[in-house]
């Protein structure tokens, strides 16, 4: 084909898909070509924008454990940064695994797929790396070898917790996690919390205790009674569950704990949940919005033909809101 229009190969490729601006007698020449070869493409024909379907997929399994809300926060924030390319969001929510995975990509429906609820060892991997439809990942499985991520720095962001309650003068502390299902499901961010936390308390000289929690009011209640009854010396909390959050400080409340004079409490939510809170409470942003839209724009490049980063973990931006104060033992 190329050598009867003239071109290379690649020019051949950049015009059946798209990818790249070629000039219009070039095009011309490979398509007359492409005419008198009877030439097929298994490639459906893309668009100048470098789109075939002009659809993204994203994999959004809804599993046990998650917060809705914050579930939206991701899916409106993908839905407009495709929306500016011209491109549509095709939202997977059933939890099909591998299957689901390779029967979107070869449906010949979507560009690319963006692919989350990631887990540390994530059976729909091996079927990324094979497929020949880009995609990219809003989390990091413990082996991301050829895979294109992006996630918050979990990792530096239980770390960032740790080390504004220990500045503070805190030096017994304890992690709030999210419910047992999504530790069994080995999921990535909620490990990688927990190693950053238990990381930065070890390196500070701090003792802590970490633990998983439901979603429920009593289950929270039940919880918080027993921490305070069994860690009597814990004086601060780092949550990082967006749905217990609200039930932890009415349960510190009911049992006559102040927050921050008697209980320091610095949250991992998005801003926006950590205001809402009465009290608003010191907060490590997980900033859904620029995930999204990160993801996005990775995808565009990868559709485009350019090299883009294995990894992008966004640093940690901690905001006091005054729910955390020097404790008992600060000089």
């Amino acid at each position: 084909m190329a050598r009867h229009a003239g071109v290379a190969p690649s020019t051949v490729s950049y015009v059946l898909t798209g990818r790249r601006s070629i000039s219009a007698a070039t095009k011309e020449r490979v398509r007359a070509s492409v005419r008198l070869l009877g030439y097929r493409s298994s490639t459906p024909t893309r668009t100048p924008t470098g789109a075939a379907a002009g659809v993204l997929a994203m994999v959004l399994p809804l599993r046990d454990g998650m917060n809705m809300p914050v579930v939206t926060q991701f899916v409106i924030a993908v839905a407009s940064a495709a929306r500016r390319h011209g491109q549509d969001v095709l939202l997977l929510t059933a939890d099909e695994g591998a299957d689901g995975v390779r029967r979107i990509a070869d449906s010949g429906r979507v560009d690319g797929l963006i692919v989350m609820d990631v887990e540390m060892h994530d059976d729909r991997v091996p079927v990324l790396l094979e497929l020949a439809r880009p995609t990219v990942l809003i989390g990091v499985p413990a082996d991301a070898t050829g895979l294109t991520c992006v996630d918050l720095d979990f990792a530096a962001a239980g770390a960032l917790g740790v080390d504004h309650l220990a500045d503070l003068g805190h030096r017994n502390l304890a992690l709030l996690g999210a419910p047992r299902s999504v530790y069994r499901r080995d999921t990535g961010f909620a490990h990688r919390t927990t190693a950053g936390f238990s990381a930065a308390a070890m390196r500070r000289g701090i003792a802590i205790t970490t633990s998983p929690v439901e979603h429920d009011a009593p289950s929270v209640r039940r919880f918080v009674t027993e921490l305070l009854r069994d860690h009597p010396s814990v004086t601060g909390l780092v949550v990082h569950n967006e749905t217990a959050l609200p039930l932890v400080v009415e349960s510190l409340r009911s049992l006559g704990r102040r927050i921050p004079e008697d209980v320091a409490v610095v949250a991992l939510c998005p801003d926006d949940v950590a205001e809402r809170t009465s009290p608003p409470l010191t907060s490590v942003n997980i900033p859904a919005d620029e995930l999204g839209h990160e993801a996005v724009a990775l995808l565009r490049r990868k559709l485009d033909g350019e090299p883009v980063p294995a990894l992008t973990l966004l640093p940690p931006r901690l905001t006091d809101r005054a729910s955390a104060e020097r404790g008992p033992l600060a000089p």
